[in-house]
């Protein structure tokens, strides 16, 4: 019977498998394979923030600093809405290569403050004591099921956005929300 990563080593692996796809793509000229790879790389990027925010960033709630959490969630919207950009334009666009860009950069940052020894969200999370096992189990479910999902689709579907101030993105388009009483 297959052993399943934990969760932080499934995360890692999702992290070490678009850090190469950016690179890839910093080396090519071919518009073709420049839509491939964004294809690749927002896919990717959509199902990882997906799995963590549905299982293993709700696990964290009340065992890893609250801040990390926060900052978390909106390093994700940032890159859903440049995902929603690129996913709906081409290499010929302007900004292209500057929101392809922007976007790795936005990811390498998410990636150092997770996997940072000791303070970052994975260290903490293991100090913490989660049953990483149990998670990765789950993580690979869902990751597997949206993958599965999203290779039949012709497009990414809309950004859903959770921490931008008033508005979340649903259909790529701001929606305005009740203000509290």
């Amino acid at each position: 019977m297959p052993t399943t990563q934990d969760a932080i080593a499934l995360l890692k692996a999702d992290h070490r498998k678009v850090e190469e796809l950016f690179e890839k793509y910093e080396k090519t000229r071919d518009e073709a394979r420049k839509v491939a790879l964004v294809r690749e790389i927002c896919t990717e990027l959509t199902v990882h923030a997906s799995i963590e925010e549905k299982i293993f960033y709700p696990a964290c709630n009340a065992k890893v600093e609250e801040d990390m959490l926060d900052e978390a969630y909106v390093e994700h919207d940032g890159a859903k809405v440049l995902i929603a950009e690129l996913s709906q334009g081409s290499p010929k666009d302007a900004f292209y290569d500057a929101k392809v860009k922007v976007l790795s950069e936005l990811i390498k940052h998410h990636v150092k403050e997770e996997e940072q020894p000791k303070e970052g969200i994975f260290a903490q999370a293991r100090e913490a004591g989660l049953d990483l096992a149990a998670l990765g189990t789950k993580l690979k479910m869902l990751k597997d099921e949206l993958l599965a999902d999203l290779t039949k689709r012709t497009a990414l579907p809309p950004p859903e956005t959770r921490s931008f101030a008033g508005h979340k993105m649903i259909q790529g388009r701001p929606v305005k929300q009740a203000k509290a009483a």
